[in-house]
């Protein structure tokens, strides 16, 4: 969250929260440096966009996909996660229609399109099969292609998911309306996308189509959850802007909530972190071990 006179209203700060904006580690004012664009980082032509994204760790072997969420970008997001998962694993990150490295183009911002974007650009890497991490919006965009694609999905590692809005606490969509783009000046995810975007003028441009986005989330029955053929990890903060009902009863769809001593454990798994709000998901220092067991787990086990 953010303190001090950058922000007066303590509610715009859990809309920012809502869009999905990472400011660091869990905690007020928590910096997070903005990620250069190194060796790692690389552009596609996908969809009308110069899409960016990086490959991290051995190229052997079966990818990691992240995904992050509005408004922010691979350093922010994953600036904690992404080293301690790329040891041993090939990672690739992506950066959104018009978040970051990635300019924006003449389309609204769509889950679905994001999704479409990101299974594009596998294809063109030759990417035939992927594990797929996403947080926040970005865990929307990976469960579109979970359901969308279960041939390139994998392992779905879902990071304060929703599968409907109404998993959300009361009023925070809502609120969105209200939020303005220079009341995220001075955030890390600000100052991030100064940093990175081809356009750095567009942040507003960008702040106003999050909200269109917002307003347009898809909503999935849960018939649809329950045929998912991915396992899942779904992971979420004990005070995150999803409702902890919404979670288990999500997990409950993917087979899970069971009495695994009898049953037998589900392929699908819920982690609840402890004292952690929804921008510290990604930060927190428990989360790469968890990845990394369920993602090296084999199938069905």
């Amino acid at each position: 969250m953010i303190t001090g006179t950058r922000v007066t209203l303590a509610a715009v700060l859990a809309l920012a929260t809502v869009a999905g904006c990472a400011a660091g580690a869990d905690g007020p004012g928590a910096p997070v440096e903005p990620a250069p664009a190194a060796d790692p980082g690389r552009y596609a032509s996908v969809g009308g966009l110069e899409m960016y994204y990086e490959v991290h760790g051995p190229e052997a072997g079966r990818p990691l996909v992240l995904l992050h969420g509005s408004l922010s970008g691979i350093g922010p997001d994953f600036g904690d996660l992404l080293p301690a998962l790329a040891g041993n694993r090939r990672v690739i990150a992506v950066e959104q229609q018009a978040h970051g490295h990635t300019a924006d183009a003449d389309r609204p911002l769509r889950v679905e399109q994001m999704a479409a974007d990101t299974t594009a650009l596998l294809q063109q890497l030759g990417v035939a099969q992927a594990d797929v991490l996403g947080y926040s919006t970005g865990a929307a965009v990976a469960l579109q292609m979970g359901l969308t694609q279960p041939d390139l999905v994998h392992k779905l590692v879902l990071a304060s998911p929703m599968y409907d809005v109404s998993g959300m606490h009361p009023g925070l969509v809502e609120g969105l309306a209200g939020l303005q783009p220079e009341m995220l000046h001075g955030t890390s995810f600000h100052e991030y996308y100064l940093a990175s975007a081809p356009r750095p003028d567009d942040f507003g441009q960008l702040v106003e189509k999050n909200k269109d986005l917002q307003a347009n989330y898809p909503n999935h029955p849960a018939s649809a959850i329950e045929s998912l053929a991915a396992p899942v990890l779904l992971v979420l903060g004990d005070s995150d802007v999803v409702q902890l009902d919404h979670a288990t009863e999500f997990f409950r769809l993917l087979g899970g909530g069971v009495n695994g001593d009898i049953a037998g454990l589900p392929q699908s798994q819920l982690a609840v972190l402890p004292g952690t709000t929804h921008t510290g998901v990604t930060h927190r220092p428990e989360l790469a071990p968890a990845v990394t067991a369920f993602l090296d787990a084999p199938a069905g086990s």
